[in-house]
């Protein structure tokens, strides 16, 4: 078995959702190939530590903010490597071809330019993934309330809804879907089905959401384009992360009214629950969309809301 090698690799991101790649110089391992700046951790570095110096050694910037994001392996020829990857979303600089035989800003669903190394698959679908996810509460609020909320906010700019009406009835749910489904394809936006609830004659043409439950039952992956679950334990994520799925929820982060009395999980506890998983984890649970800077800051691909989405 190869010795594995830790890789330090960095998502620069800017306002517009564009990252930067780099193509390898011809003397490397797969010349001509386009990655994500980093490079190895060094003896006695922790990996922000070998990202920052990376940095500075291959694009001539100084990193001011790093958000740990993804952890993946992947088993070169030549190497087993595993990738720490960070977002920078702050620097001091412009970035420099010092090592690269160029440089260029692409973003996920339009990528550009190829071919990307091998393990950077995975990488480049989560960066599609978009940050906010609301969560449907027509049962509560009303269906013509929803609609009508749900309209607003993807005018705003949502791009990612879970449907989960567990209270509503059948009939009336399977209309409401329908209508959910046409809104989000409308606007260009994934509209996902949670599996809890699935009714003859709606598909679930984006993707569907497991709940926790289902989730731990499960021996493979279900079909779809994107798959994800909610969690509650550190057990309950590595399923998600054995099953190869495509993101996580893990919540509640903060009280809610959803869950009076319960102890909260806090962000702390957040960071460490998700520390070095190689999926997308969305946080859940008395958030509004202010909290989007300290969520990432603590390892949130994004965030997940029930209310805070339709406010």
């Amino acid at each position: 078995m190869k010795k594995i090698t830790h890789v330090a690799a960095a998502v620069i991101t800017r306002p517009d959702g564009s990252f930067l790649l780099g193509q390898r110089a011809p003397d490397t391992f797969y010349p001509g190939y386009w990655e994500f700046p980093g490079g190895k951790v060094e003896a006695g570095e922790t990996p922000r530590e070998a990202l920052v110096r990376e940095l500075r050694e291959e694009l001539g910037i100084e990193v001011e903010t790093t958000n740990a994001w993804l952890t993946r392996e992947h088993v070169y020829e030549h190497a087993h490597v595993r990738l720490h990857f960070f977002e920078v979303p702050q620097w001091r600089g412009e970035p420099q071809a010092l090592v690269h035989s160029a440089l260029a800003w692409q973003q996920a669903a339009t990528l550009a330019v190829g071919p990307m190394l091998p393990a950077n698959g995975p990488i480049l679908k989560a960066l599609r993934l978009p940050r906010v996810m609301g969560v449907t509460q027509a049962a509560q609020v009303g269906v013509k309330t929803q609609l009508a909320a749900l309209d607003r906010a993807l005018a705003k700019g949502l791009r990612l809804v879970q449907v989960r009406e567990p209270d509503m009835p059948e009939a009336a749910r399977a209309a409401f879907i329908r209508d959910v489904q046409a809104r989000c394809a409308k606007a260009g936006a994934l509209c996902l089905l949670n599996a809890a609830e699935s009714i003859p004659g709606c598909d679930a043409t984006d993707g569907v959401h497991l709940p926790a439950r289902l989730l731990m039952q499960l021996s493979s992956r279900p079909a779809g384009e994107w798959v994800g679950a909610s969690c509650h334990t550190r057990a309950e994520l590595e399923k998600a992360a054995e099953l190869g799925l495509d993101y996580a929820l893990l919540g509640h982060v903060q009280q809610t009214p959803s869950h009076v009395g319960q102890p909260d999980l806090g962000w702390a506890r957040f960071a460490e629950l998700t520390a070095e998983l190689p999926m997308p984890v969305f946080a859940i649970g008395g958030l509004a969309p202010d909290d989007m800077t300290i969520a990432r800051a603590h390892g949130a691909h994004g965030m997940a809301m029930i209310r805070g989405a339709w406010a």
